[in-house]
């Protein structure tokens, strides 16, 4: 379909059927954002992954969603079709940039008393000043002198901003190593694993539009539902035979979509 027959089409169901990367084009072109609603909705999938994979980390799972789909959103409005890049490998990494960012601003996510947040505050400073006049670390009792408080009371801070202050994902480590430092997000990520998983669900889904709804039925019965070919056929009032033979026609649409991906 030609830009110009797109650009006829403005009610939003009728766009729904188009190829992702037409809807670009046409979006890159007049910023229609009915286009750009059926963009972020194709692709919300990649912030659903993402947002999973920094889960359990003492911010609900929730939050960190909608930071992901507002970098999904940043993501759309960014991408340049035309300089030949998936939109997968363009939008992780900036909904990432955005989880982290959130991660670093949120600073303490489980709320502790106000008091202990502005000693820990007080305490980080002091630590800077009495390390150059004193030109080593100062000890508790330094800081709870210089802060007109107690130790008990500087403990209780230091203890508290270990337990409820996130550990930068940028942060680094000495590996022993003159080259490199290590990341910590090195040592806990599986970026490889997750940019798998979201090429692997554009591959499928885009191939699933060249097929049509028995094709897309027997596919989704068989490889995610994992039901036998006989159910199927019982299902679909159809032979077993019938169900065999469109699999392997499936399965043919699927190597000669993955060998046009390879080449």
């Amino acid at each position: 379909m030609t830009n110009q027959g797109l650009s006829k089409k403005r009610n939003f169901d009728d766009i729904k059927d188009i190829d992702t990367k037409v809807l670009f084009q046409e979006y890159k072109r007049n910023g229609d954002l009915n286009i750009r609603k059926e963009l972020i909705e194709r692709h919300l999938y990649i912030a659903e992954i993402l947002s999973k994979k920094y889960a359990n980390r003492g911010i609900d799972y929730e939050d960190i969603y909608q930071v992901a789909s507002i970098g999904l959103i940043y993501a759309v409005d960014r991408f340049d079709v035309d300089k030949g890049f998936k939109f997968s490998s363009f939008a992780t990494p900036t909904i990432i940039g955005e989880i982290k960012k959130y991660f670093r601003d949120k600073g303490w996510t489980i709320r502790v008393p106000r008091r202990i947040q502005e000693l820990s505050k007080k305490i980080n400073n002091s630590k800077e000043i009495l390390s150059q006049r004193l030109q080593r670390s100062p000890t508790v009792e330094d800081i709870a002198e210089y802060l007109n408080s107690t130790t008990e009371e500087v403990l209780e801070a230091m203890e508290a901003s270990k337990v409820y202050t996130p550990q930068s994902l940028d942060v680094s480590y000495d590996s022993n190593n003159d080259d490199k430092d290590v990341n910590l997000s090195e040592l806990i990520g599986e970026d490889d694993i997750y940019f798998d998983k979201i090429e692997n669900n554009d591959f499928v889904l885009r191939t699933m539009r060249n097929l049509n709804d028995m094709e897309k039925q027997i596919l989704v019965d068989r490889y995610f539902n994992k039901r036998t070919q006989v159910s199927i056929a019982e299902k679909l009032g159809i032979s077993q035979m019938t169900v065999s033979r469109i699999e392997k026609k499936v399965i043919e649409k699927f190597r000669k979509e993955m060998n046009k991906t390879l080449s």
